[in-house]
């Protein structure tokens, strides 16, 4: 049942019922005088469901004329070749990191590829290059207007290289992608720690930035509003974060395999998220933060340190 939500006033949010199974990816949509942005728009194969949720209300793409993504990675941002190919007055907003694989998505598909192998178009569908005149490239610390609105925009690493987060101080909402974490339902607030960009020094960092906005609301896309108690919420993040980071390094030093060190870290990590809600919720995290990428991307960020003490 497609449903929109209003945080505040000209902010309002859906589910975007990823693989047909709701609580796994939020789409937020902000409206001003002067136009309409979405923020992260989704996978392509969230794209019926992104625009039946605009018509339901009255709204369409057409209007859109922001598309502010946090990051680029598939769940976030995969659709916005296929949006710009059909919209292509719409300006894309994002980090300049992430700006040439918006471009030429070539490398971030292979990438996507090798980990997810032959699911890859059932997971995600098309990942069409957008026009480099439609992009609206970001450092970090800039105002912008979008949709409208005035965002702040914060650059904040840890979980992607190429990661900013937005600041509505109108309305008090941060939008904040992966950056604060994943928590469905008031839950465990779970870190999504998948391969190649995982820092956790950066992301700690990244966390006190986003904390220092005091923000009345944060925006997960994995999933929905935090409107309670966010400083708890940034704390239990930072936490959560290295004790995740402590288990995939002890993990390191045991024996066995790779494959051996995986499977423990994610039955220790279920059994955790088991023993705090009930079975539906523990799997929504598994498929929304993307559960089976968390032992490799930190494992990978241990290693790259290592190899740089000893080189």
């Amino acid at each position: 049942m497609l449903s929109q939500r209003v945080l505040a006033s000209g902010v309002s949010w859906f589910d975007l019922l990823f693989q047909g199974r709701p609580n796994r990816i939020a789409c937020a949509v902000v409206t001003g005088a002067a136009g309409t942005a979405i923020v992260d728009p989704g996978p392509t194969s969230c794209l019926e469901t992104l625009e039946a949720s605009l018509a339901t209300h009255g709204r369409s793409l057409e209007a859109v004329t922001h598309l502010v993504l946090t990051h680029i990675h598939l769940d976030h941002a995969g659709a916005t070749g296929t949006i710009l190919r059909r919209h292509p007055g719409i300006r894309v907003v994002v980090h300049e990191r992430g700006a040439r694989h918006l471009v030429d998505p070539s490398k971030l598909v292979e990438s996507a590829s090798r980990l997810y192998g032959p699911a890859m178009d059932r997971l995600w569908g098309e990942v069409a290059p957008v026009p480099e005149r439609s992009l609206i490239v970001l450092a970090g610390g800039e105002t912008i207007e979008a949709g409208g609105r005035s965002f702040e925009v914060a650059y904040t690493p840890g979980h992607a290289s190429h990661h900013v987060s937005f600041f509505d101080r109108a309305s008090g909402i941060a939008f904040v992608g992966d950056t604060a974490g994943v928590c469905v339902d008031g839950g465990y607030v779970l870190p999504p720690t998948p391969p190649p960009d995982i820092d956790v020094e950066l992301w700690l960092q990244s966390i006190q930035t986003i904390d220092s906005w005091q923000a009345s609301t944060l925006f997960l896309t994995h999933f929905g509003p935090v409107t309670s108690a966010v400083p708890a919420h940034l704390q239990s993040l930072a936490d959560n974060l290295q004790r995740s980071a402590a288990l995939v390094r002890e993990s390191l030093a045991a024996e066995g395999t790779d494959d051996d060190r995986k499977a423990h870290y994610e039955a220790r990590m279920m059994a955790e998220l088991r023993a705090q809600m009930p079975e539906e919720l523990a799997k929504a995290y598994e498929t929304a933060a993307g559960f089976r990428m968390s032992w490799p991307g930190l494992a990978r960020y241990w290693r790259k340190r290592e190899a740089a003490k000893s080189a």
